[in-house]
This record gives C-alpha cells, sequence and structure tokens, in this order.
C-alpha cells in the first residue's frame, strides 16, 4: 500500500473516532447554519482539524484543501490533499447513520490516492491510482448491471419544485431507472457505485471535496466519470454522472434525449 494512503487512513480514523464519540450524545451539539439546507457542526470542525493535523505532521509541505477551513498551504503546490470532514451533516446531526470521512490526494491536479471511510459501518474505501479500488481489502468492481430500467441510481440534484434548475430534466432521467436514493452523502454515493451497490449516480452542484476521492474510487472500479455533456470539466462545474460503462453510456443518453424532429 501507497505510504501517503496509509497516512490518509490513518487522518480517516481518527477523524471516525471523533464522529463516532459526538453520534453518542447528539443532544448536546452545536450547530450552526452555513447556508440553506447546509449546517456545520463543531465535530465537522473538530474532525477537519484532526485530518490536517494527521497529514501535516507526515507531510508539512503538502497543501489541504478542506470544507470547513478552506486552503491551507501554498496554491500551487505539487501535492494537495482534498478533504471533507463529515459529508452528510444533516443525517449525522439528525442521528441518521448514513455519513463518511473523505480524503484524497492530488499531485499536479491529478488524483492519485483516496479514501472514504464509513465510522458507522468501518467500512473503508480506498483506491490508487492504477491500482484499483477496495472495500475492507477486498477489491471491488462496478456493477455488471446493463438494462438502465434495471439500474438503482444515487442522486444530489434540485428539488423538483424548482423548475429553474432543470427538475424536469432530471426526472427523465429517473423515471427511466428502476429507483432514485437520496441517501445524502455524495462521498459515500459514490463509494457504493465503485461497490456496484449504486450502478450509476449524479449530481448537481458539487464541489471538490464531494467529488475527489470518490471519483478516483469509481474510475479505478472500472466506472466512468463525466459532467453532462460527457465531457471532463466535472470537479470545475460541480455537475457530475459516475457510473458502470454500459450504464453511463443510458444515463448520459436520458439526461441529454435528442430533440423532436
Amino acid at each position: 500500500m501507497h505510504p501517503m494512503l496509509n497516512i490518509a487512513i490513518k487522518a480517516a480514523r481518527r477523524a471516525g473516532t471523533i464522529i463516532n464519540r459526538a453520534s453518542m450524545d447528539l443532544e448536546r451539539l452545536s450547530v450552526a447554519r452555513k447556508g440553506p439546507r447546509d449546517y456545520v457542526t463543531e465535530v465537522d470542525r473538530a474532525a477537519e482539524e484532526s485530518i490536517v493535523e494527521t497529514l501535516h505532521a507526515a507531510y508539512p509541505d503538502h497543501a489541504v484543501l478542506g470544507e470547513e477551513f478552506g486552503l491551507q498551504g501554498p496554491d500551487q503546490a505539487e501535492f494537495q490533499w482534498i478533504i471533507d470532514p463529515l459529508d452528510g451533516t444533516t443525517n449525522f446531526i439528525h442521528g441518521l447513520p448514513n455519513y463518511a470521512v473523505s480524503i484524497a490526494l492530488t499531485q499536479r491536479g491529478q488524483v492519485t490516492q483516496a479514501v472514504i471511510y464509513d465510522p458507522t459501518r468501518n467500512e473503508l474505501f480506498t483506491a490508487s491510482r492504477g491500482s484499483g479500488t477496495f472495500l475492507n481489502d477486498r477489491r471491488v468492481r462496478v456493477s455488471g448491471r446493463t438494462r438502465y430500467h434495471d439500474a438503482l441510481l444515487g442522486a444530489h440534484w434540485p428539488n423538483a419544485t424548482d423548475p429553474e434548475q432543470g427538475s424536469k430534466r432530471f426526472r427523465q432521467m429517473a423515471e427511466g431507472a428502476t429507483g432514485v436514493r437520496r441517501l445524502g452523502s455524495t462521498v459515500l454515493d459514490l463509494a457504493y457505485v465503485a461497490t456496484g451497490r449504486l450502478d450509476g449516480f449524479c449530481g448537481v452542484g458539487l464541489k471538490p471535496w464531494d467529488l475527489a476521492a470518490g471519483s478516483l474510487m469509481v474510475l479505478e472500479a472500472g466506472g466512468l466519470v463525466a459532467d453532462f455533456d460527457g465531457e471532463q470539466g466535472w470537479m470545475d462545474s460541480g455537475n457530475v454522472l459516475a457510473a458502470s460503462p454500459k450504464i453511463f453510456t443510458q444515463m448520459l443518453s436520458a439526461l441529454n434525449p435528442p430533440s423532436a424532429a
């Protein structure tokens, strides 16, 4: 296992311990609102501090981009860690056990190492570029399902009551599949695509810390990742499709149906 991946695993498990401890006493949790439907707790901040401390102890020259504290270190550093200390904060504060820690390492802008850790299930997802994706040391692959009407999708897209953001477009995609799940943690959605638990995922308006680790896992598990035009601008736009190859092409077609003649 790559030494940088080992450090990321160590950091993720330490953050998971903080999260698990806090989950036992949610009534004492201090919650602040960052924006509409966007919350942060002292647990998010404590977990991020723990991750940064662990990473910088091993690699003091690396930059770190985190959801809560932004960029720490040089903007043009060769190595940059991208972290989400607690993806699924809304689930967490409601006691719904679907959230995770996400840590990715980029080298010259390319994601090379990835860890997603689900502390409630003690599930550790890892990937190294060129070496595959693993769940608790067992290599995993995207699903082999081929028919779109059998596919189970994960989603992070606008509410159906918001026509200005193209909800009709996403509804067309959803109606073609067997089902759509909005689980509340994008990093777990992507990990689940990599393991075949979900056949595909569609997300809108996401951030680098939502996508970095999970995207490498999907790719290393044999899947495809692209934006809504089938191109590679998803990290900048935040609009992403991720799926097994056969389901991916059908998702893309469902999202971009041919215009009526």
